[in-house]
């Protein structure tokens, strides 16, 4: 992995799980284990009303993000949360476009484009999802449908912005399901967006921009994932709400 040497990503996507009490309980655990940030990026993307409480708990290292957030600033938007509450709550990152978000919430293509644009503004790190159905992978379309989220997704977001992006590669077929791309067939797939990135920015921001594989990874395929050369990281559901997993996890990161 990461020949460029880009700083690997470890995600954690807790996802609706986690009272008060577990949430702390993780922190603390975790707080003085985790590698140093500037060899291992290690995030907690927790529940919104669990953000502060973590923040203000958080060690050197790790560092909180939001699953989600509105893109206006404020408004009559019941249940939401705007990027001005999400960065006042101390979240430095943000997942954009998961495909839960985009299944069960109605999150289109330009909703996303408008929630980076909102990112960006406020300076809060987003974590751009992307993913296609089983149909999709099964009928070959894996590319074409990628390079369009893609496409919408940048819209208009200048190339030193772009740069900064994360983008999380979840095939929606390996979400929860235990099924997971090989760790080749994820390194493929991500290579396309890679050079769909170029095609819209050219070399220097491609070669800047972490990927990261999310889909049923495992501890016990972390690695063979992170071995691959374009594959910078992993956003992980299920298995990251064990503390021991994601410190496994993040010590993976450290060998590749």
């Amino acid at each position: 992995m990461n020949m460029n040497k880009r700083i690997p990503v470890i995600a954690a996507n807790w996802k609706m799980y986690k009272t008060k009490d577990e949430a702390l309980a993780f922190i603390f655990q975790v707080n003085e284990l985790v590698p140093a940030r500037s060899k291992v990026e290690s995030i907690i993307c927790a529940p919104s009303i669990l953000l502060n409480l973590l923040v203000k708990r958080e060690g050197e290292n790790i560092r909180i993000g939001a699953q989600n957030m509105h893109y206006m600033d404020e408004g009559a938007f019941t249940g939401e949360n705007s990027p001005l509450q999400v960065k006042t709550a101390g979240a430095e990152y943000v997942l954009i476009g998961h495909s839960e978000r985009r299944s069960y919430f109605n999150e289109t293509d330009e909703t996303v484009n408008k929630k980076l644009h909102a990112a960006i503004k406020h300076e809060i790190t987003p974590i751009l999802c992307i993913g296609e159905q089983l149909d999709e992978r099964e009928s070959g379309r894996t590319k074409a449908v990628l390079d369009h989220q893609l496409e919408i997704a940048f819209k208009d977001i200048h190339p030193a912005d772009a740069a900064k992006v994360i983008i999380a590669y979840e095939p929606v077929w390996a979400i929860g399901t235990g099924k997971t791309a090989t760790p080749e067939m994820a390194n493929d797939t991500i290579k396309d967006v890679r050079e769909k990135v170029k095609a819209l920015y050219g070399a220097e921001v491609s070669e800047a921009v972490r990927i990261l594989y999310g889909g049923s990874v495992k501890t016990d395929n972390i690695r063979s994932l992170l071995a691959q050369s374009d594959i910078d990281g992993a956003l992980i559901g299920g298995a990251s709400l064990d503390p021991n997993n994601f410190l496994e996890f993040t010590k993976a990161a450290l060998e590749f």
